[in-house]
């Protein structure tokens, strides 16, 4: 029994002080190292969606807007909501919590991701929380002011191209100077207070 106890505790000993090593265990995987975006005191700071951000913030919104109305309609069985009831999705829409988005940085290059968004390097970084969920809240809740629950139903009742049309890509829109391959004209400044 002592010799048995003896194994047992020589195996013990040499289990702790990296036995897999000396008895050809599996070699460890090669690790990576992978960095976080670096973002400006704008991207970090600012209350405001960066503009370099703003037509993937758009995209994800008018992405959340679509989701909430089909998803509603399906509840209801109807085609088409009343619009008491597309005024609460809408509001509900802007209000959620949008903690699943954030920045990644690919090649040097600042890129909103989340559901709705183009998948990104898979082996990045993302940033979520902070500043981004009450910036894609606040945008969305400026869409709907502008652009009013009617205009947008009926945009959502077209299709989702039709809405991120009327969102993103319109005369207005953040994603306006994206056709013509340039970023967009830079906007007037807005004040914070």
């Amino acid at each position: 029994m002592r010799l048995v106890l003896a194994a047992w505790l020589a195996l013990s000993l040499l289990a702790g002080t990296g036995a897999e090593e000396m008895c050809g265990g599996p070699p460890k995987p090669p690790s990576h190292s992978i960095p976080a975006p670096r973002l400006s005191p704008e991207e970090r700071l600012s209350p405001h969606m960066p503009e370099s951000l703003r037509c993937d913030a758009c995209h994800a919104i008018a992405f959340q807007i679509e989701e909430q109305l089909r998803r509603a309609e399906g509840k209801v069985g109807r085609k088409a909501l009343s619009e008491s009831d597309y005024v609460e999705v809408l509001e509900r829409s802007c209000s959620q919590g949008w903690e699943s988005y954030g920045v990644q940085e690919l090649d040097g290059e600042k890129r909103l991701a989340g559901p709705g968004l183009p998948r990104q390097e898979p082996m990045s970084v993302m940033v979520t929380g902070g500043p981004w969920p009450s910036r894609l809240s606040k945008m969305c809740h400026g869409y709907v002011g502008e652009r009013g629950e009617a205009q947008i139903y009926g945009a959502h009742r077209q299709g989702p191209a039709a809405l991120r049309e009327l969102l993103c890509h319109g005369e207005k829109g953040a994603c306006a100077g994206s056709k013509s391959g340039g970023p967009a004209p830079p906007k007037a400044m807005q004040n914070e207070l």
